[in-house]
């Protein structure tokens, strides 16, 4: 599997969607909506706005998924 960079962020206010290159090395907190320039922060219990209003996850929890996903594979 590989880690995916891109993602849409749609703003929970006006609906603009924008598709964004999220950062590897830092979690966004902060996204300014370039069309009704309302300011997103993660919704309760996410790390970034990504995980709150992107079409993907952000590279630090797809890399945990993963992890993951090697783990409880059994092995044969």
């Amino acid at each position: 599997m590989e880690i995916i960079l891109q993602s849409t962020i749609t703003c929970p206010n006006c609906g603009h969607k924008k598709e964004e290159t999220m950062p590897t090395d830092a979690c966004q907190y902060f996204y300014e909506c370039e069309n009704c320039k309302t300011v997103l922060k993660p919704q309760q219990g996410d790390c970034c706005v990504y995980c709150s209003y992107g079409s993907v996850k952000c590279p630090p929890i797809q890399q945990d998924k993963m992890l993951l996903t090697k783990i409880n594979k059994p092995s044969h």
